[in-house]
């Protein structure tokens, strides 16, 4: 059974750190890439990290570059998110894609399985 679990969000604040983990399960590790997504309400939603199996090739969007890390252990990839701001709050999502592709993708609609979402606020 093909399944894709989030955890690790929660409330913290201003400059504080959270790890979020992706856990997923049926999938041949050998294709997957994981990608994870943040939606801010009232946004579309937006790559901010991804990483092709097997600690491949990892992207990140500009704007958390140095802040985010994305990294992976077996079935679970990890975004550990450092020196969190306001602005970073919203709902956070992994998603697979299991296609064989040469690089990891920001575009949503690459991927086929989402998890459902972990809650992410920053305040103080």
């Amino acid at each position: 059974q093909l399944a894709v679990v989030e955890s690790g969000g929660g409330r913290v604040q201003p400059g504080g750190s959270l790890t979020l983990s992706c856990a997923t399960s049926g999938f041949n590790p050998h294709y997957w890439s994981i990608g994870w997504f943040r939606q801010f309400p009232g946004k579309e939603r937006e790559g901010v990290s991804c990483i092709k199996h097997g600690s491949g090739p990892k992207r990140y969007l500009t704007s958390v570059k140095g802040r985010f890390t994305i990294f992976s252990d077996h079935n679970k990839v990890y975004l550990q998110i450092n020196s969190l701001k306001a602005e970073d709050t919203g709902i956070y999502s992994c998603a697979v894609d299991n296609a064989a592709r040469t690089d990891c993708s920001f575009d949503g609609d690459d991927y086929a399985f989402w998890g459902q979402g972990t809650q992410v606020t920053v305040s103080s």
